[in-house]
C-alpha cells in the first residue's frame, strides 16, 4: 500500500489537472507517471458535442493507424466456399462457416474480431445477443462485413482500430503502446484526430470536441489539445 500511495503522490505532483497539455508535453508526463510492469496501451477519449440518439450523429468507423497498435489481434473470418481459402491466405487465425459459429454459440471466444462475408450475416444475426454485448458483431461501417476478405484481414493485422460514439457522447480507442517512440504515437494520434474531425455531423453547431484526454493503462488521464 505504501508503494501505491507513493506512486499516487508522484502522479499528483506531475499532472496539473487544470492544464491542457500539448501532445508532446502529455507524452512526457505519461511516461513519467506509468508504474506498471508491462507495456501499457496508450488510450484516447473524446467527449463530443453530439446527440447519439439521432442517426446522423452516431459516429462510427474504422481506420488503420500509420504505425499500428502494437498488439496482434486474432481474426475469425466467417465465410464459406472459395472465400475460406482466401481468408486463410490473407492470414486469418480462424476460418469457418456454420460449424465455427456453433462453437461460438457454445462459449468459444478465442478471437478479438470477426470478419464476415455478407452471405453469412443471416447466421451471425442469430448470435446477436451473444456477440452484440461483447462488441463483436461485424458491421459494414467498420469494414468487417465485406466480400474483400483479403483487404479486411490485412488491415486488421496492420493495426486497424474501430471508433464508435457511446450513449454518453464519448469515443474511446487506442493509439499504440507506451514503448512506441513519441513520433509514432503523435502520428497515430493525429491520424485518428483528423478522422474524428472529418466525421463531424453537419447538424452539430458550435464546439465539436468538448474534451480530449490521453492516458495509459492504469495511468492518469491528461487533457490535451491538437490545435
Amino acid at each position: 500500500m505504501a508503494k501505491v500511495s507513493k506512486n499516487k503522490k508522484k502522479v499528483s505532483e506531475l499532472v496539473d489537472r487544470s492544464k491542457v497539455y500539448s501532445i508532446d508535453e502529455a507524452l512526457k508526463v505519461l511516461r513519467e507517471t506509468s508504474f506498471v510492469k508491462f507495456d501499457p496501451t496508450v488510450e484516447v477519449s473524446y467527449n463530443l458535442n453530439v446527440d447519439p440518439r439521432h442517426a446522423d450523429q452516431q459516429i462510427r468507423g474504422a481506420m488503420v493507424l500509420p504505425h499500428g497498435t502494437g498488439r496482434s489481434q486474432k481474426v475469425l473470418v466467417v465465410t464459406q466456399g472459395a472465400k475460406e481459402q482466401e481468408a486463410k491466405d490473407a492470414g486469418a487465425d480462424y476460418v469457418g462457416g456454420k460449424e465455427i459459429l456453433e462453437e461460438v454459440k457454445n462459449g468459444w471466444f478465442d478471437f478479438d474480431i470477426i470478419v464476415a462475408t455478407p452471405d453469412m450475416m443471416g447466421e451471425l444475426g442469430k448470435l446477436g445477443r451473444v456477440l452484440g454485448p461483447k462488441g463483436l458483431m461485424p458491421n459494414p461501417k467498420t469494414g468487417t462485413v465485406t466480400t474483400d476478405v483479403t483487404k479486411a484481414v490485412e488491415e486488421i493485422k496492420k493495426g486497424k482500430i474501430e471508433y464508435r460514439v457511446d450513449k454518453e457522447s464519448n469515443i474511446n480507442t487506442i493509439v499504440g503502446k507506451l514503448s512506441f517512440e513519441d513520433k509514432a504515437l503523435v502520428e497515430n494520434f493525429r491520424a485518428l484526430h483528423d478522422t474524428i474531425v472529418k466525421a463531424r455531423p453537419a447538424a452539430v453547431k458550435g464546439t465539436f470536441i468538448k474534451n480530449l484526454v490521453i492516458s495509459t493503462t492504469m495511468g492518469p488521464g491528461i487533457k490535451v489539445t491538437l490545435d
